[in-house]
Parts: C-alpha cells; sequence; structure tokens
C-alpha cells in the first residue's frame, strides 16, 4: 500500500514539475497568416478624357496608385470603394488600396459624366 502511494506522489509530483517547466517556457507561436505585402506601385494619369495605368494587373496585396491629373480640368480616381479627392491640373494624390481577392476591379473617374466619356477601365488582381 505504501508503495502505490509513494508511486502515485511520485507521478504526481513529475506531471505536476513538467507542467510548470512547460509554463515557464515561451509559448509556441502559432504561424498568423502573411500580412498583406506592398506588391505593385502603379502610375495613373488623368486626362481628357481617358485614365492611363502603367500596369493594369497586380497580385492579391496592397497596390498604390500614384494618380496625377495631367489635363486641363479637375478630375479623382476611384476603384474598390475607395478615391481620391478632386484632382486640379498638376496636382497629384497617392491611393493604398488593399486587394484581398482575385478578380477584376473597375475603377473610373467619378466626375459626372466623366466615365461616360472613357475615364473607367478594369483593374485586374490575380
Amino acid at each position: 500500500m505504501k508503495r502505490i502511494l509513494v508511486g502515485a506522489v511520485a507521478i504526481t509530483a513529475i506531471a505536476f514539475y513538467g507542467a510548470t517547466a512547460q509554463a515557464g517556457r515561451a509559448p509556441a507561436v502559432a504561424k498568423s497568416p502573411q500580412s498583406a505585402k506592398l506588391l505593385k506601385t502603379v502610375t495613373v494619369s488623368e486626362k481628357e478624357f481617358k485614365i492611363i495605368l502603367s500596369s493594369k494587373s497586380a497580385k492579391r496585396g496592397i497596390v498604390v496608385f500614384k494618380v496625377k491629373n495631367i489635363g486641363a480640368i479637375p478630375h479623382d480616381f476611384s476603384i474598390n470603394g475607395r478615391k481620391t479627392p478632386l484632382l486640379s491640373h498638376g496636382k497629384s494624390n497617392t491611393l493604398r488600396v488593399t486587394f484581398l481577392r482575385k478578380g477584376t476591379y473597375p475603377y473610373k473617374c467619378t466626375v459626372s459624366g466623366h466615365a461616360a466619356l472613357g475615364m473607367k477601365g478594369v483593374f485586374t488582381i490575380s
């Protein structure tokens, strides 16, 4: 009976010591999904009535659109629910957009009538 009791105490002590030693170690860190990285910078030039992109595609992640109005009248640039302010001639603005899914994303100038006159297109994420 004494041997069983001593054995049980020994097993309990080993189990307790192992759990305490494990608790003292740094916890294992689960790898989180890779955060979105800047994959591409796209230069956007706007003029009457055209939008010119340096590239019309990118991989998933963050795309930086460097938008410049080279036209005579004000324009803006809109894509994936984000848009620049209205830009006068010679003004520029940077728009950072995170694309999480593959697909096609329409872009346009939201000034009334400009998209209908050709200031629109489709950006592809692969």
